[in-house]
């Protein structure tokens, strides 16, 4: 926790001061701390509790206790201290704690030694004994602003047998910049803070009861004759905290429990990142994984029954799929890709790939893609094609994507919109001349300088050359879906990176999606008239044809979680309450 922990004392000779500290450091220790230990100090005192390793080793002098001339100390001068206002002696090299488990040090000492961070400590330390005290002069209190930081105070009473009233103030100062996090861990702080002054108090009184025993000052001063305010208030001045409580290793302890304290305290809270509700590529994940559990313990459970014949589609295309274990129709989606298992993947980005197919070819590519046309690669290197269908792929939500990665015979639109085939393989007239289908023909190349090397790890591209064709070729002039084009201007926009370019097309694809979800639940859930349709769909920008069909494509992506959710929302007896 990002705090500070102080100790204040209200002297009568000099005001408000402060006595001890504690603060937190991530950073190498202030300047001159842990550079060996002083004279005299060899010896350290070492303790281990809760993985804070603690020892007597910070800095051999402290410019707040007065033991540096130099005038741009934050401290007060040593004329300006009496024994009240100091804790450690002159020259004492104060106390760190490590802590072994986040390699954070715990500093304490009397002052802050950074300049910004004394002048905060100063203010919340006068504040806390003159104006922000709660009623009865004893008790907690919250006082702050964002400039000075926010201050969680408690101001107590010691017993003095000396003083006048026969008690000195102290308060116990808690100093950060995040306010919410401090009125959270108020019930924390108020409770352990309140622990640490009722151990002080009890040595103060133990001690207070024996000097009154020996010597009742009570008496005394009622027989003592009249003297000046100004002669007694000199007289009188303030003894130390460790003479009051009669305990030598008092700041040591304090040091302890500050050290604790903000530790625990930092270790109670913790922040959690919530993205929200998942998104629909993730639901559609979880859903195929839990199909394939399904899949595979049914699998398990009949393994002494006979083995299905081999022409059946799904053993077939399972069959075709194990030649390419990165990829399939039903798991393509669900498992993370394995690079490192594959040979060096030949198309590296959106933009790679455009580079190579020209502009004009990855577009018609492109616009296919989006559309959910079937798009066949033909190539004799499964490789290149698993590649391509790697891209590709990342335009489309992944409930919308069915990959067949290579097969030696065609498989028809139903089952995959991305089907490599090899070069030998016949593909059907009807297909060859339909508007809903893209071919890629990967040939060897005539020339090797063809196709420039972009890259010096890409020669194989040099080695072919790639033909784009289809029923119904994407006219030049013609203006496409609004997301394709907002692809093609970051692609195009070399002051992007392919990182950044791909961050935006998972904005874009996420755009779209919350389109698709209030089309679907505008059309097919609360059955609207085509006319509230089309207002609808110029509302969200998709009034044109291809926008049109891109989204009735996309809806085929959403994840059934959803739907089914969005059918019991509308069954519920609330909404068809609402509804009359």
């Amino acid at each position: 926790m990002n705090a500070i922990v102080a100790l204040c004392h209200f002297c009568e000779l000099h005001g408000p001061r402060t006595l001890f500290c504690t603060e937190v450091l991530h950073s190498p220790l202030p300047q001159g701390a842990g550079n060996g230990d002083s004279p005299g100090q060899s010896e350290q005192a070492e303790d281990e509790e809760g993985g804070i390793q603690m020892s007597s080793r910070i800095r051999s002098h402290s410019p707040a206790e007065g033991a540096s001339a130099d005038s741009s100390s934050p401290g007060p001068k040593k004329s300006d201290m009496c024994e009240g206002c100091r804790s450690l002696a002159a020259g004492h090299p104060g106390y760190v704690s490590h802590d072994t488990e986040t390699s954070i040090k715990y500093v304490s000492h009397q002052h802050p030694n950074h300049p910004q961070l004394f002048s905060i400590v100063r203010q919340a330390c006068v504040r806390s004994l003159s104006c922000e005290v709660c009623p009865g002069r004893e008790g907690p209190i919250f006082f702050g602003d964002e400039q000075h930081g926010f201050v969680f105070s408690h101001t107590f009473f010691i017993k003095d047998s000396l003083a006048r009233g026969f008690q000195r103030w102290y308060s116990i100062i808690t100093i950060m910049m995040d306010r919410i996090y401090l009125i959270n861990s108020w019930p924390f702080l108020l409770g352990k803070i309140r622990g640490i002054i009722d151990e002080l108090q009890g040595k103060a009184l133990k001690v207070f009861e024996a000097e009154q025993y020996g010597c009742p000052q009570r008496a005394q001063r009622m027989n003592t004759a009249f003297t000046p305010f100004l002669h007694q208030r000199n007289g009188n001045a303030a003894r130390s905290l460790t003479s009051l409580t009669n305990d030598d290793n008092l700041w040591a302890c304090l040091h302890t429990s500050f050290a604790w304290l903000l530790k625990a305290c930092g270790s109670r809270l913790t922040e959690k990142l919530l993205e929200g509700a998942p998104t629909e590529d993730t639901l559609v994940q979880m859903e195929k994984l839990a199909d394939l559990k399904e899949e595979s313990e049914g699998w398990d459970g009949s393994e002494g029954e006979e083995e299905k014949p081999s022409a059946q589609p799904d053993v077939v295309e399972g069959r075709e799929l194990t030649k390419c274990p990165t990829d399939t129709s039903l798991v393509s989606d669900c498992s993370s890709w394995n690079v490192a298992s594959r040979r060096l993947s030949v198309f590296r980005s959106l933009r790679h790939m455009r580079q190579v197919l020209g502009a004009s070819a990855f577009r018609m590519l492109a616009w296919h893609v989006l559309m959910g046309n079937q798009v066949i690669w033909k190539a004799r290197d499964a490789d290149l094609i698993q590649s391509a269908f790697d891209i590709l792929r990342t335009m489309l939500p992944v409930g919308c994507v069915r990959i067949i990665p290579y097969s030696d015979h065609y498989e028809e639109a139903y089952r995959c919109n991305f089907l490599g085939l090899s070069p030998h393989v016949h593909i059907p007239p009807h297909i060859l001349s339909s508007e809903f289908a893209v071919i890629v023909e990967v040939r060897t190349a005539t020339q090797c300088s063809l196709y420039p090397v972009l890259f010096d790890d890409e020669q194989p591209l040099s080695k072919y050359e790639f033909v784009v064709t289809s029923g119904s070729p994407v006219a030049a002039d013609r203006v496409g879906p609004t997301i394709l084009n907002k692809i093609e201007a970051a692609l195009t926009n070399q002051n992007l990176s392919v990182d950044v370019v791909d961050q935006c097309l998972v904005c874009l694809k996420e755009e779209w999606m919350n389109k698709v979800k209030v089309l679907f639940k505008f059309t097919k859930v609360d059955s609207r008239p085509k006319e509230d349709t089309q207002k609808l769909l110029s509302i969200l920008g998709a009034a044109e044809e291809d926008n049109v069909k891109l989204l009735k494509f996309w809806m085929t992506g959403l994840s059934k979680t959803y739907k089914s959710h969005l059918m019991s929302t509308v069954r519920s007896p609330t909404s068809l309450e609402s509804r009359n």
